[in-house]
C-alpha cells in the first residue's frame, strides 16, 4: 500500500487489514504516522508493517522492493501514493509539473514493475491504482495533477491487458471530493452542495470499501476499469 499514512490510504491499510491481509504500510516521509496505522492492525488482530522508501528513487524503490519480495510475492498492490502542487498553468514551474508526475507516475512504475513478475508467476493478483476524478473532468489549477492521474487511468487499461490471462486484474479508483485531509482545505460546505449532485463530500471509508472489493476474489472478472466515487459528479 503506497502512501498508506495519509487519510484515504490510512483507511484502505484498515480495511485490508480487517480482511485478513498482511499490510505493508508504505510511507516516504509520514513513517510515525504509518507506525501508528500498523499498530492500529495490529491491536484489531491484523498483521501489518511499516516501510519507507522514495518512491521517486528507482534504485531506492526497487532495493526495498526486493527486500520485500524475500518473504514471497505481493499479490495485492494499491498504488495511492500521490500529491497536489496546484497553480494556474501559465505560472506553474517546472518543479511543480514534475514533482507531480514524478509521484503518481513515476512512483507507480518503480513500484509496480518490479513486483508483477512474481505475482504473475503465481497467476493471481490485483493492482488497484487511485486516480481522481480531476482526470476524468479536469480542475482548473490542477493540470499536471490530472495529467498525473489520466496517465495513470490509461496505464491502467493497458496493462490490465497484458495481465488479465494470468489471473490478474488492474483497476483504477477515481474520488472525488472526500473528506480525508487533502482535499478538504478546498472545498467549503457550500462548496460541495453545489458541485455534488448527493450535497456531501465522500468518507476515506467508502472508498477503502471499493478497494477493499476490487482487492478480492469476488471482484475477478473486473478489470481494466476507471471506477468513480464522487457522489455522481459524472
Amino acid at each position: 500500500m503506497t502512501g498508506g499514512s495519509g487519510g484515504i490510504g490510512a483507511a484502505i491499510c484498515r480495511r485490508l487489514g480487517l480482511a485478513g491481509y498482511f499490510v505493508y504500510v508504505h510511507a516516504h516521509r509520514g513513517t510515525q504516522a504509518a507506525a501508528a496505522i500498523v499498530g492500529e492492525i495490529v491491536t484489531a488482530g491484523g498483521r501489518a508493517a511499516a516501510v519507507q522508501f522514495d518512491l521517486t528513487d528507482s534504485a531506492a524503490t526497487r532495493t526495498s522492493v526486493e527486500r520485500l519480495l524475500e518473504d514471497g510475492p505481493v499479490q495485492v498492490l494499491v498504488n495511492n501514493a500521490g500529491i497536489h502542487d496546484d497553480a494556474a498553468f501559465p505560472g506553474m514551474s517546472p518543479e511543480q509539473w514534475h514533482r507531480v508526475i514524478d509521484l503518481s507516475l513515476n512512483g507507480f512504475y518503480n513500484v509496480t514493475q518490479p513486483l508483477l513478475l512474481p505475482m504473475i508467476r503465481t497467476r493471481w493478483g490485483r493492482i488497484v491504482n487511485l486516480s481522481s476524478v480531476s482526470a476524468l473532468l479536469g480542475n482548473r489549477g490542477q493540470v499536471n495533477y490530472a495529467a498525473a492521474k489520466g496517465a495513470l487511468n490509461a496505464a491502467t487499461k493497458a496493462l490490465s491487458l497484458e495481465v488479465a490471462s494470468r489471473g490478474i486484474t488492474v483497476n483504477a479508483v477515481a474520488p472525488g471530493i472526500i473528506s480525508s485531509g487533502m482535499g478538504d482545505a478546498a472545498f467549503d460546505a457550500a462548496a460541495i452542495a453545489a458541485i455534488v449532485p448527493m450535497k456531501r463530500a465522500g468518507t476515506a471509508e467508502e472508498v477503502a470499501a471499493l478497494v477493499a472489493y476490487l482487492a478480492s476474489e469476488e471482484a475477478a472478472y473486473i478489470t481494466g476499469q476507471v471506477i468513480s466515487i464522487n457522489g455522481g459528479m459524472i
